[in-house]
């Protein structure tokens, strides 16, 4: 054995005793450093003859093919290493069983919104939907609310600090009724001049606010406004169409209704409309569940029509007190603490 065969031997000795990658630098200096032994064996070319450098040179890049070849064998196998360590101590045992995400659910109020308006869209009733942020004039002044009713106080409305176009003062709407207006305006607007006009029959969901906040009421909350106007419609429509709501919604016909006499700006005459059930935990009891009553006439005005030719009735209910009697739930804050607890109850 020569000595570079010795040389060889000795690199790929180190090179395997390497454990981490700084070690195998260090070996790898001590044979191919600036000081190593290959590099010596290099220098040493120059005391030799030309004849002889030509063969020694020749034996001496074969060698250090042999230990570049054994240093990045190491490297690799040391790279390798490191990899599979990694792996282990990372590895996700696909075995075991994952971490499930719950599934979300329909709130309830959504879920009686969406219920109600399905059950008038089945009468033949559109759903109308509009701004929350309201004028003055359709919250209150086009449903005959005179300049000194209470609803328009601060203490009961909602006002936003500008006004509109007209100058008139804006409002978070305490109801949905600026909608029965708004859309009887279009519709009449839609069939001006001609001979006759089709029926308005027409519900508005949504959001409403007021100052208000106990256990069964909220500053925001949700109602449903109803309208039914044409030449020829009378209070026992009402009765009739919101027995029919009512049965369906609850999903039972032993329940009776009752129209107690009221008073509303809007409505001449005007009543409130009681439920009691014959059967199940509310049994016997009369529950206010709605607002009623003929369209006044400047109201009709207001929308644009002639109250010597069309008259009317509208109505308005709270979605959320369906929602509660619909559910068995007393408290109306628990539809908005967003407490998962409650909220799952309805998947």
């Amino acid at each position: 054995m020569n000595d570079l065969d010795q040389l060889v031997q000795d690199a790929q000795a180190d090179f395997e005793r390497s454990v981490m990658p700084a070690d195998l630098e260090n070996a790898k200096a001590r044979y191919l450093g600036k000081s190593g032994r290959l590099t010596e064996q290099l220098k040493a070319l120059g005391t030799l003859s030309a004849e002889e450098k030509k063969s020694r040179g020749a034996l001496i890049n074969s060698a250090k093919q042999q230990v570049e070849a054994a240093l990045n064998a190491r490297r690799q196998a040391l790279a390798d290493a490191e990899l599979e360590a990694q792996l282990k101590a990372e590895a996700l045992d696909v075995s075991l069983p994952g971490r499930l995400r719950g599934t979300g659910a329909v709130h309830p109020i959504s879920r009686t919104m969406e219920r109600v308006e399905a059950i008038f869209g089945s009468m033949g009733f559109d759903v109308a939907d509009g701004p929350e942020i309201e004028t003055d004039w359709y919250s209150f002044t086009a449903l005959n609310n005179p300049e000194n009713h209470p609803a328009r106080s601060t203490k009961d409305t909602f006002y936003v600090d500008m006004k509109d176009a007209e100058g008139r003062w804006l409002n978070l709407r305490p109801h949905t009724s600026p909608m029965q207006i708004r859309y009887a305006q279009a519709h009449a607007k839609k069939y001006a001049g001609e001979a006759s006009m089709p029926d308005i029959r027409v519900i508005a969901p949504g959001r409403t606010y007021r100052v208000d906040s106990d256990a069964t009421h909220s500053p925001m909350f949700h109602q449903v406004e109803g309208l039914w106007v044409g030449e020829n419609v009378s209070f026992k429509d009402l009765k009739v169409m919101y027995l029919e709501f009512i049965q369906a919604f609850f999903e039972t016909t032993e329940l009776k209704l009752r129209f107690r006499p009221s008073y509303f700006p809007f409505t001449e005459p005007s009543a409130e409309i009681d439920i009691m059930f014959e059967t199940g935990p509310l049994k016997g009891r009369w529950l206010e569940v709605s607002g009623s009553g003929q369209v006044h006439p400047q109201v009709i005005r207001n929308m644009g029509l002639d109250p010597e030719r069309h008259i009317g009735f509208a109505f308005g209910s709270g979605i959320d007190r369906l929602a509660m009697l619909r559910y068995g739930i007393s408290d109306l804050r628990l539809f908005f603490d967003g407490d998962l607890r409650f909220l799952s109850q309805f998947k």
